[in-house]
């Protein structure tokens, strides 16, 4: 593995997306490759955006790592 993946995948681990309950974008990505391919499908399978802010900090993030997904991206 590049070092770059490597980092990437440390970042991931680290960076939460949906900060009310404290999502990562490791644990987003991986519902998404799993087959969460929309907003409510991530929402049941991780919880994300249904902490006190109804997604309104995530929503769009979400939407984004789906698209980047679906462009294989990741």
């Amino acid at each position: 593995m590049e070092n770059k993946d490597v980092n990437a995948e440390v970042m991931d681990k680290m960076t939460k997306v949906c900060i009310c309950k404290a999502i990562t974008r490791d644990k987003i990505k991986l519902a998404i490759k799993n087959g969460a391919n929309t907003l409510d499908k991530v929402k049941e399978e991780t919880g994300a955006a249904t902490g006190c802010c109804h997604g309104f900090r995530c929503k769009k993030k979400i939407e984004k790592l789906i698209e980047d997904h679906e462009n294989g991206e990741f």
